[in-house]
């Protein structure tokens, strides 16, 4: 019994021996496999972590690249566009940036989560803004038509150090993700190794522990099929490397096509810059020209009647003449001056009284429909701008509220004074200002256009009834003027625009001389003889009759290759009047050539277009802008013989 119990004692200690040690395997063999499954889990997490990365690497590569190529396109449009002068490319190069600046801001987001990246961020957004800058001032010149100084603008700006710094830093950026890139990549590959390496090594000790193969041949097998999983995936993402670094060659290859079409533009504009720019007439400059030339002709034609009749009206009728005459050549020199062949002319200027010499002009131009009223509350404050600049400015926000007003309604006119604190109107330095509103009952404005509505090429008039520049070229004026401009609108409430202008001080413009005081300087000048070199035989006709009437002794040469072979047959020569621009040689090559022939000869230049006074051609010798009157041709004579005798006493001098 006692051996039986014996043997059963022994065989309940074997089996739970038996039992035990499989109860020790089995924990053992489910530690094992919770230790695989753990570590899978965590090489899975690390390997996504790893490609997620890489992709991020990837996307900052591609987006600095997009950034690049937009800004890239973006200045050969802006050239294209000062090339040409087309406002549509004008719009391209505004599209262009646009594009730019969502680049700029997605490539913020992508590098938000590193330090280094982010304070190149900070640099690449200081050079961006400054790069936008320089850009936007060269298509302002172009959409006010400054053609000369949008050309000159652009070949500056091209080699600007904010498009340097762009360049670096983006080069910066991208070589920092390449070597992120790199590292990121060998880690992958590294991690992929480990995880391997540990997944075999737990699949065979748990075979030798684990009793049950067939559970750990599973484990292994599961291993191995998520091991090839990874590996297809690893694939996967080599195959997509592959591609994303063929995307970034072909847009490589793009920015070479498009660094090379601007290098084209660039020619293009170095050839356009050899030809001289014309300004194109509207047709409301063409009906007020005509206007004047009507004043001019119906003027001339009823002083001849009344001279032949003895009427006595006949002066009155000169005078009218005369007057459509000046006014013809302030629009000529306006339309040079908004070309910026000629310089602008500030002068002391009351809004109240410019606005009332204007009353005629805008019922003119906005019809019988449209109500004119005016109010002057100025208090008589005076603001230093350039005449003409403003009757357009005003003009342009007058066919504006007729516009918007279809024709019907009324337009208002009020002028103010205002004292400002510092910036409590836009950028406005403290002191007092002249308010000009003009008001209309149109319309109104939402406030999605209200936000655009300063910016050049934005219209919301339809295709062929506005360029999108006449608030554009305001809001330029009044920021160059030294003020501000506002606007208070609202759907079916109508629009008020308001000009904030600096007070002016100081004295008011140079008045004109008196009528008497010209006849005095007139009649107590020398005779001079005088050689007048002019091709048109009318204004030579004219020039000579005029200094006639001056009392000098005047000869005309219309030919200035003749000159030498005229001046040769003058017993003596105090003044030569010439015009500028003449078949064969110009004026200032034609005093050029002859040299010591006129040592000691005042010179004085005549011209019809203002683009021609640069003094490195005229050096320094005075100039009479045609047309002129006989006070001014006496007065130009009177300043050319002083400048002669000045130089002669500097000569002597030295």
């Amino acid at each position: 019994m006692s051996e039986v119990n014996n043997a059963l004692e022994r065989a309940v200690r074997a089996t739970n021996w038996r039992f035990m040690l499989l109860g020790a395997l089995a924990l053992l063999g489910i530690a094992v496999l919770a230790a695989v499954a753990v570590i899978q889990q965590r090489t899975d997490a690390e390997r996504d972590q790893a490609i997620a990365r890489q992709q991020h690497t990837f996307d900052v590569i591609m987006r600095a690249n997009q950034l690049s190529g937009a800004i890239a396109g973006a200045e050969a449009a802006l050239g294209r566009y000062v090339v040409s002068a087309d406002r549509k490319l004008g719009q391209q190069y505004g599209a262009q940036w646009e594009r730019a600046t969502e680049q700029l801001t997605r490539l913020r987001q992508l590098t938000a989560d590193n330090g280094d990246q982010r304070a190149r961020m900070i640099r690449l957004k200081r050079a961006f803004d400054a790069r936008g800058k320089e850009l936007a001032n060269t298509a302002l010149y172009s959409a006010y038509k400054r053609h000369s100084d949008a050309w000159g603008s652009y070949y500056q700006v091209r080699s600007s150090p904010a498009r340097s710094e762009l360049e670096q830093v983006l080069n910066e950026v991208v070589d920092s993700e390449r070597v992120t890139l790199h590292g990121r990549s060998k880690a992958a590959a590294d991690l992929l190794a480990n995880s391997g390496f540990a997944s075999r090594l737990l699949t065979g000790f748990g075979i030798l522990i684990v009793l049950g193969a067939v559970l750990l041949g599973w484990m292994a097998i599961e291993a191995q099929g998520e091991r090839a999983v990874a590996d297809a995936m690893a694939d996967a993402e080599r195959e997509r490397a592959a591609e994303l670094q063929e995307a970034v060659a072909e847009a490589t290859e793009q920015l070479r096509a498009e660094a090379g079409e601007r290098e084209a533009a660039q020619e293009q504009l170095r050839q356009a810059q050899k030809m001289e720019a014309v300004g194109q007439l509207t047709g409301g400059i063409a009906h007020d020209f005509n206007n004047m030339l009507a004043v001019v002709l119906g003027g001339l034609e009823l002083a001849k009647r009344h001279l032949h009749t003895g009427g006595p009206d006949a002066q009155k009728h000169i005078e009218n003449a005369m007057e459509g005459a000046n006014r013809a050549a302030a629009l000529t020199r306006r339309l040079l001056a908004f070309s910026r062949a000629e310089p602008l002319l500030p002068e002391a200027v009351e809004a109240g009284a410019l606005i009332d010499g204007m009353t005629e002009l805008l019922d003119r131009t906005l019809g019988d429909g449209i109500a004119v009223e005016t109010e002057d509350a100025g208090k008589g404050w005076r603001i230093w701008v350039d005449r003409h600049q403003l009757e357009n400015a005003l003009l342009n926000l007058a066919v504006n509220a007729r516009d918007a007003m279809e024709g019907q309604g009324t337009l208002s006119f009020v002028t103010g004074g205002i004292t400002l604190a510092e910036n409590e109107v836009g950028e406005c330095v403290a002191g007092d200002y002249v308010t000009i509103e003009v008001g209309d009952t149109g319309m109104g404005m939402t406030p999605e256009v209200l936000e655009r509505v300063f910016e050049p090429f934005f219209t919301t008039k339809p295709v062929g009834k506005g360029t999108g520049l006449g608030l554009s070229q305001i809001f330029g004026f009044v920021r160059q003027s030294g003020g501000e401009i506002g606007i208070d609108t609202a759907p079916g409430k109508g629009t008020q625009v308001v000009l904030y202008l600096p007070r002016h001080v100081g004295e008011g413009a140079v008045p004109e001389a008196a009528p008497a005081a010209e006849d005095a300087s007139e009649k107590g000048a020398r005779p001079l003889d005088v050689l007048v070199v002019e091709d048109d035989p009318r204004v030579l006709a004219a020039t000579l009759g005029a200094l006639g009437e001056l009392g000098h002794r005047a000869v005309g040469c219309d030919d200035p290759l003749a000159a030498p072979g005229a001046i040769a047959t003058l017993p003596s020569l105090d003044l030569i009047v010439s015009d500028v621009l003449m078949p064969g040689r110009t004026g200032p090559e034609m005093i050029a050539a002859l040299g010591e022939q006129i040592e000691g000869v005042a010179v004085l230049f005549v011209t019809g277009f203002a683009g021609e006074a640069d003094a490195a051609i005229f050096k320094g010798r005075t100039v009479l802008r045609k047309p002129f009157t006989i006070a001014g041709l006496a007065a130009a004579v009177a300043e050319a013989m002083a400048q002669e005798a000045r130089r002669s006493g500097r000569a002597a001098a030295e």
